[in-house]
């Protein structure tokens, strides 16, 4: 289901975006897919990108990239930071804030999906939650002082996969030690991020900052995020879709989490992205927000949980 588009019939492109030129953006995940191309949108519109990313060499690669195609005087570089690692995150953290002294917006853009069987984090969680919620809870957390102070946003990218599992928390088992499936797995990581990223917005408004929260998916974008951790027919299914043409390309995949890192005429309790058939591509705008999501009993319990989890209390 899509909403009357606020941006017309074509939906909100990046020819909407005027200059970047004193703005920084922070995306994690930011070598391929989608966050490359989120990457080089905002380096088009003269804008400071900065990378995390676990991997230093596809990182290299890809700012070499970027720099053919913009020039040399491009402004991006990266940092890495493993989101299935806390270690990692805090470091990567710390690093952020003693070398970019402005963040307009933190896309959390990377993630992972699929993964056929179960697997623990450093930290030991399951892997799907680890990365998608509690890496990106973490650093959200740790660099929120930083963005509020250039009254910036947070962009949660979730996806449409949200709707497909138990559409809720599974307080009592977490790590899916006992019925651990692939595809219900990353739905509840999915719904997590939405749901921490909805609470912060009650939060935010209750402290008196200044921070804006918004909440995307990319649609049914053609990225690496089906990898070989998937199962042979999760892959196989995923090929048939890009086969007869469902998939969009990871550019327009991107331009939700552009739109919601730029676009001034947004609401915060709103969910973005294309709005075609079953939203797998189409005009971007807003999307149905289905009300299971914004559970405030669940979306409490999952924060306390997440900060303990963590081992971080938000400064809110």
């Amino acid at each position: 289901m899509s909403l009357s588009n606020q941006f017309g019939p074509q939906g909100w492109t990046p020819d909407l975006i005027g200059s970047l030129h004193n703005k920084t953006y922070v995306i994690t995940g930011a070598n391929s897919g989608t966050g490359y191309q989120a990457s080089r949108i905002l380096l088009s519109k003269g804008a400071k990108v900065v990378m995390l990313n676990r991997n230093a060499d596809k990182s290299e690669a890809a700012i070499a990239d970027l720099k053919r195609e913009f020039g040399e005087e491009a402004r991006v570089s990266y940092i890495v930071m493993d989101l299935g690692n806390l270690d990692s995150v805090k470091e990567a953290a710390k690093t952020t804030l003693s070398k970019v002294p402005k963040i307009d917006a933190l896309l959390c853009n990377g993630a992972i999906a699929q993964v056929a069987k179960q697997q623990l984090t450093v930290d030991g969680f399951e892997s799907q939650l680890g990365v998608n919620h509690y890496g990106h809870f973490l650093l959200c957390g740790l660099l929120f002082n930083r963005i509020d102070e250039s009254q910036g946003r947070i962009v949660v990218v979730s996806s449409e996969g949200h709707k497909m599992g138990l559409r809720t928390i599974q307080f009592d088992d977490m790590n899916w030690d006992k019925n651990y499936h692939p595809n219900k797995v990353y739905s509840q990581s999915k719904l997590a991020q939405m749901m921490f990223a909805y609470e912060l917005q009650r939060k935010i408004k209750a402290s008196g900052k200044q921070v804006k929260v918004y909440v995307c998916h990319p649609g049914a974008s053609k990225t690496s995020l089906i990898r070989e951790s998937a199962s042979t027919m999760t892959r196989l299914s995923w090929a048939f879709m890009v086969k007869i043409g469902l998939a969009q390309s990871a550019k327009k995949g991107a331009y939700p989490e552009v739109m919601c890192a730029t676009e001034d005429n947004l609401k915060e309790r709103a969910y973005y992205g294309p709005t075609g058939f079953m939203n797998f591509s189409g005009p971007v705008g807003e999307c149905k927000l289905e009300s299971f999501v914004l559970d405030t009993k669940v979306s409490a319990k999952l924060w306390a949980l997440s900060e303990d989890q963590v081992s971080f209390n938000w400064p809110l």
